[in-house]
């Protein structure tokens, strides 16, 4: 699998601070349990990413 291949599985994501300073993303769904920690700039880095994968996706014209 890849970004671009598609899938039909569902899951929730959650986003929020831990009680020990760390940023975490929580993914669940049917066969997924995630949590993903990460400390504060990380999380910023990250953010940073999906502001520049957003910003690219929109130039992207449909098929």
């Amino acid at each position: 699998m890849s970004i671009n291949s598609e899938n039909d599985t569902g899951a929730n994501l959650q986003i929020g601070p831990t009680d020990r300073g760390m940023v975490r993303l929580y993914v669940s769904g049917d066969d997924v349990d995630l949590p993903l920690d990460f400390d504060p700039d990380e999380a910023e880095e990250i953010a940073e990413e999906l502001r520049a994968a957003a910003a690219q996706a929109r130039r992207v014209k449909p098929r």
